[in-house]
């Protein structure tokens, strides 16, 4: 590459990240890690030639018609791409590409920890001890649920629900899962296969969904879906909050039809999440950090400049999703 393409980075990356960014392009960073308003981000596309978004930006039909012309490529720093709109990228013949394979870890871990949290109570444990209202111990104080030697169901055994079953198994666990097809021997190891979603929920007593959002999967997990679980059965998400349908899943959790829930994702995210998610003790919270560490973060980076990197070199970008 001769001149150097211009690249809009909307937030801030990490250092490593925007160092390397720096020798390959001409970034024009975001400092400050504000969130660009659509105005916002169609006037700094002016200036470049292709954008480096997060999953904070909404790329929809009339955004990505409005897109500049000289813009070539829409480089994820994310696995999921819900907040573009693919058919409108390939319309306008602009290259999307995404971060898959690099997260995976990151994102079983938090997964883990949302099964381990909820089962044992971890939000009202952390709110006892830091309201200074722990006065006694006793054999029925803070009982909770045990994962190990439990059903662990994955909704969508890609690349992450393969990772999770991985970590699960170190538990003990006996792994069910639900795809559009099922895996072949060598990804699926001893995992039985239900080819229903409510065949899956049935017959687990953890369910942890790894499936995309997409048209197809929004509102999954609704009210008669939720009602075929049993009642100390726990749910755990960490793909995309549009999964779930937040009413069905508050009134699944208030009035018993499931034991407890760990989120990490959510509809309305992060100022609109149901307001009865934070009213209940029986949900473990978290902000959206499956992928929260230097090792992921830095590697999704790069993963993007790569993708970039093809692009402006004439090749096919590994990551290529429309």
């Amino acid at each position: 590459m001769n001149d150097k393409p211009v690249v809009l980075v909307t937030r801030k990356l990490p250092d490593a990240v925007e160092k390397k960014l720096a020798e390959q392009f001409i970034p024009l960073l975001n400092p400050d890690d504000r969130l660009y308003d659509t105005g916002e981000l169609l006037q700094l596309a002016e200036n470049a030639d292709a954008i480096l978004p997060c999953h904070t930006e909404k790329f929809d039909a009339d955004t990505i018609a409005n897109l500049p012309a000289r813009v070539k490529a829409i480089a994820n720093f994310s696995v999921g791409v819900d907040h573009v709109d693919l058919e409108a990228a390939r319309r306008k013949q602009v290259i999307v590409t995404n971060t898959p394979d690099v997260l995976s870890d990151a994102t079983a871990e938090i997964a883990m920890l949302l099964m381990l949290g909820a089962a044992r109570r971890a939000s009202e444990g952390e709110h006892i001890m830091r309201n200074q209202l722990w006065k006694d111990w006793s054999p029925a104080f803070m009982v909770g649920r045990q994962i190990t030697g439990k059903r662990l169901g994955i909704l969508g055994m890609g690349r992450v629900g393969q990772v999770v079953a991985a970590r699960a198994r170190g538990f003990d666990m006996t792994i069910h899962y639900h795809n559009r097809q099922p895996l072949n021997p060598d990804h699926a190891g001893d995992a039985t296969y239900h080819d229903s979603v409510e065949g899956l929920l049935a017959n687990v007593d953890v369910l942890s969904i790894h499936c995309p959002a997409s048209d197809a999967t929004r509102g999954l997990l609704n009210r008669e879906r939720l009602a075929t679980m049993h009642r100390d059965a726990i749910l755990v998400n960490t793909s995309r909050g549009g999964v779930i349908d937040d009413d069905a899943l508050v009134e699944a959790l208030q009035t018993g039809v499931i034991a407890a829930a760990g989120l990490d994702v959510f509809n309305g995210e992060p100022d609109a999440i149901h307001p009865g998610y934070r009213q209940l003790d029986n949900v473990f919270l978290l902000p959206h950090i499956g992928s929260a560490t230097r090792e992921t973060r830095d590697a999704m980076g790069f993963r993007a400049i790569d993708n970039l990197v093809a692009i402006f070199s004439g090749r096919e970008p590994g990551d290529r999703v429309a």
